[in-house]
């Protein structure tokens, strides 16, 4: 009998950089990433596809980059969708079941769910996910699965997110046109919470924070259900535009500086060490300090989390978050940002980095991971999975060991 392996291959759309991944899931809740791949992308804007042909090209970069990896051909993509197109709201729905008396059947389940989505939804617009938060039968609330139970009324409350129908067709033009098939669409910020919170965290009350590199997304969860998520339209690339200005140096000199910002006063670090910043066309180098750095971030990072912050005051159980907060995605690794982040927010705030990950933990434990990593995650909870041959995997990637060995 042939020892087969679910397989899944994420990519993470985002702002600065597309991210691939092919994961092999060894249970339920451990993956062994067994292909990576990268590509700059710059084909975005706030979220949203701009460069048909430029955000193509680096879909297809990263996924052969993670092919070679992986010896073998990707399965269906998941990938991630972001940006402020992304609209959220609470929805409730009703009905009386089928057999009066008798067990609710899982076709119950399906029609109180489609009595819940039945929200106008303009024609530009789709529906990416319809989350339920809890159902009701008869008069008994907090019931998460219903199946079995015996009553009369069936109800349920729903967490619906939609999002720009032409951002979704683009992308899926895009991932059509790089020659893979488009299996599942997640919101980057579900993905990133997949990623990097526990289920003791889900349960208790938490908001993720991915400040994304355009895009920051928040969600809101408690007791295991998703109770509000949004987005903030500056991320990641903004702060690294001030810096560019501010000290009048390219933006990719701006963005290696960007972490050397310590916004932190007990960072261990002398913040008056002078760092040199490169200057435009003519412009000589020159000295700043770290203190000078962070005085240009840390106003836009504060802006960030204040913007967040009203977000999370959108949800219905912010005074249940008993888990503080995460902050995760690439402009959570500016040291200091939770500290920061602390004093805006008044909860506690830890980083948020892929957790049971397994092969190339070494390159996916970054926060700016966590997406794509959620993804696999995401699909391999909720979706069907590709299913291959893992002796095959294996020998597939003993091969490509081996040739790589001899080019070296």
């Amino acid at each position: 009998m042939k020892n087969l392996v679910p397989v899944y291959a994420a990519i993470d759309i985002g702002h600065s950089e597309i991210t691939a991944i092919i994961t092999e899931w060894i249970d339920s809740d451990t993956a062994k990433v067994v292909g990576v791949g990268r590509a700059p992308s710059g084909g975005l804007k706030r979220g949203i596809i701009v460069d048909i042909d430029r955000t193509t090209q680096a879909i297809k970069q990263a996924m052969s980059q993670a092919e070679t990896m992986a010896g073998g051909e990707a399965p269906p993509l998941h990938a991630n969708i972001g940006g402020d197109h992304i609209r959220s709201v609470n929805s409730r729905g009703v009905i009386a079941v089928s057999r009066r008396g008798g067990p609710i059947e899982p076709e119950d389940v399906e029609r109180v769910l489609q009595a819940a989505r039945a929200i106008p939804v303009p024609p530009d617009r789709e529906v990416l996910h319809v989350l339920p938060q809890e159902f009701i039968v008869d008069d008994q609330g907090g019931i998460k699965d219903p199946v079995g139970m015996t009553g009369a009324r069936l109800e349920v409350a729903v967490h619906i997110i939609t999002g720009s129908a032409l951002a979704i067709g683009n992308l899926h033009n895009c991932v059509d046109g790089a020659g893979y098939q488009l299996d599942s669409l997640t919101l980057s910020t579900l993905a990133a919470a997949e990623a990097t919170i526990s289920d003791r965290e889900r349960e208790m009350g938490v908001a993720v924070i991915d400040v994304g590199a355009g895009v920051t997304g928040v969600a809101v969860i408690s007791d295991n259900a998703v109770r509000h998520t949004g987005s903030v339209p500056i991320g990641g690339r903004h702060v690294t535009n001030d810096l560019a200005i501010g000290l009048r140096t390219p933006v990719d000199s701006a963005e290696a500086l960007k972490i050397e910002a310590y916004l932190s006063e007990g960072s261990g670090f002398d913040l008056d060490t002078p760092l040199l910043v490169p200057g435009v066309g003519d412009v000589p180098e020159r000295e700043v300090s770290r203190r000078v750095l962070a005085a240009i971030v840390a106003p836009r990072l504060e802006e960030i989390f204040q913007l967040s912050a009203r977000e999370i005051q959108k949800a219905p159980t912010t005074d249940i978050l008993a888990s503080g907060v995460v902050l995760t995605g690439g402009g959570a690794v500016i040291p200091g940002a939770c500290e920061l982040a602390e004093r805006v927010f008044n909860l506690p705030v830890r980083l948020g980095r892929p957790i049971n990950v397994l092969g190339h933990a070494d390159v996916l434990s970054n926060p700016a991971d966590a997406g794509v990593v959620g993804l696999a995650r995401y699909a391999a909870r909720n979706l069907r999975p590709a299913v291959v041959d893992r002796g095959v995997v294996s020998r597939l990637a003993g091969r490509l060991s081996n040739v790589l060995s001899q080019l070296i």
